[in-house]
């Protein structure tokens, strides 16, 4: 019994050693990535020419947020811009508040989005109605509940002349309300910052490729040659999908910091948030399921696992070899996920410190959400996003790879 216990102790030793070193790679990357990340407004502007942009902009159900939204894209100092927003067959008084803006401001173009048609995300949709109205050589697409400095679209075509890009896209600061989300994000946001990293999105030796929904402006005829939001008409994530496919067939994009200039929403209540982690997991288990089945249990320890097992080994007393080792190894591995966290919550959400004292409380939000997403993959209603449901099981998700 003994060498039984001694077998499974070493076996979870060994796996929390493997967890101590992925959270080392983790945390090196969380710090390059704001160390190396360049900002949307520190460049040598070389642009001396104001092409005409698009802005195109999707809402669903969003009168909470849309007015200032379009108050902070009004104020704009750009000059040669129009904003063209679609109301997505809104069931509140979204497209009432649309209308009223437009009457103020010669800007905006409202958008009437005519009934998603079968085999679209809405969302997708909504921005090709809104892309068959625009008139503008570059076309910059948010999101209703994102608010923008006055400075930001100016900067973006400039720093997109600037380097001859045909993409770009800005890294926002997420804006949390609820409990949940701020002591969840700074578990998944860990993620974004190794995978889909500036660094990685800007090294054309790497495939990696994402936009930011909230903010990502690229010229006209690149979006027509990638096939636009109809090339990516069934994907949850339709902002990583065309991020991936611009990168994947040659064009120049870049990613940038503009969390100083640009505000957005990751999840609004634990209701969103708890959408947000299934639509995650949900495209890796359509791709491959015995792959995305690996993943969870990774990120089941690389964030939960070790707090339980460094409890029950305080708890119990270490009186074997095995279980000092198995205690030690949880502690170090425990240690290193309150690293990232606490790292995450100041550097990157800014937020009070407090909120990564939960991270294991977060870290199992984030392992609770993965495995609903697993569950209910191939079901006729998988994802809920808009007041929508979705069933994806008919469409291999492509948004992120496996």
């Amino acid at each position: 019994m003994e060498l039984i216990i001694d077998v499974f102790n070493y076996s979870l030793t060994a796996i929390l050693i493997g967890v101590c070193g992925a959270w080392i790679f983790l945390i090196k990357s969380m710090t390059d990535s704001f160390r190396l990340t360049p900002y949307l407004d520190k460049f040598e502007n070389t642009s001396k020419s104001f092409p005409k942009v698009s802005i195109i902009l999707p809402a669903r159900n969003e009168e909470d947020f849309i007015g200032k939204c379009l108050d902070s894209l009004i104020k704009q100092d750009y000059k040669n811009y129009e904003i063209i927003v679609i109301d997505d067959s809104s069931e509140d008084t979204t497209g009432k508040i649309i209308l009223e803006y437009a009457k103020k401001s010669s800007k905006i173009i409202p958008v009437s989005a005519k009934p998603k048609p079968d085999g679209w995300i809405g969302k997708n949709w909504a921005c090709m109605e809104g892309y068959r109205k625009a008139t503008g050589e570059l076309l910059l697409f948010t999101d209703a509940d994102t608010k923008h400095s006055k400075n930001v679209l100016s900067l973006a075509v400039s720093h997109l002349i600037s380097f001859n890009l045909d993409a770009l896209s800005a890294i926002p600061k997420m804006l949390t309300f609820d409990f949940w989300t701020k002591i969840t994000l700074p578990m998944i946001s860990t993620f974004l910052h190794t995978r889909f990293s500036a660094l990685n999105v800007n090294n054309p030796s790497k495939k990696t490729g994402y936009f930011f929904g909230s903010f990502f402006i690229l010229k006209k005829k690149t979006y027509e040659e990638v096939g636009m939001h109809e090339g990516v008409k069934q994907e949850i994530i339709e902002d990583g999908a065309l991020g991936k496919k611009v990168k994947e067939l040659g064009y120049k994009m870049k990613m940038v910091r503009g969390d100083h200039l640009i505000d957005a929403v990751w999840a609004r209540d634990k209701i969103t948030l708890w959408n947000a982690l299934k639509r995650l997991m949900v495209p890796l288990y359509l791709q491959n399921g015995k792959i995305a089945i690996g993943i969870f249990f990774a990120v089941l320890f690389l964030l939960f696992i070790p707090f339980p097992i460094f409890a029950v080994s305080i708890l119990l007393p270490a009186e074997t070899i095995s279980a000092k080792m198995l205690c030690i190894s949880a502690a170090i591995a425990s240690i290193l996920i309150y690293t990232g966290a606490i790292i995450e919550v100041k550097i990157g959400l800014k937020l009070r410190l407090v909120y990564a004292l939960f991270a294991p409380l977060g870290g199992l939000v984030v392992v609770l959400g993965f495995l609903s997403g697993l569950i209910q993959a191939k079901s006729d209603s998988s994802v809920t996003w808009k007041e929508r449901r979705y069933s994806l099981k008919d469409h291999t998700q492509n948004s992120i790879s496996v």
